[in-house]
């Protein structure tokens, strides 16, 4: 069940996530327990929730009302990584859309720095 099914949607629409994205949190679906919670830095009281099927903003200090949320990632029989990959795209408030690739830098520099030190540990 996800986190956002009863949540009203602003906005939805049919985007593509980027392969270093997509390929990131798939790594850190093998390695890390679900779901992975980090605060967004740079965009004060926000914070990323990956699941098993969505990757989803929200607003902490709202009890994690949702912000922006990627999910149905249409991902079977994908045969190439450096492909983007196609996703629905839910925005809960109406000005999401301007923190949603900012959103996105910062959980790839999270889940990389995460990934990275997992690495180093193992070596």
């Amino acid at each position: 069940m996800s986190r956002v099914d009863d949540m009203p949607v602003y906005q939805q629409q049919i985007s593509e996530v980027t392969a270093v994205h997509y390929n990131l949190w798939r790594r850190a679906k093998s390695h890390f327990t679900l779901p992975v919670r980090f605060s967004l830095n740079d965009l004060r009281g926000l914070v990323m929730i990956l699941d098993q099927r969505e990757w989803l903003c929200a607003d902490e200090s709202l009890n994690d009302l949702p912000v922006i949320c990627w999910n149905e990632f249409v991902d079977e029989r994908r045969d190439t990584l450096h492909l983007p990959v196609k996703c629905q795209l839910n925005y809960y408030h109406f000005a999401a859309f301007k923190i949603r690739d900012q959103v996105l830098e910062l959980m790839e520099l999270e889940l990389g720095n995460r990934l990275q030190a997992i690495s180093l540990l193992d070596k």
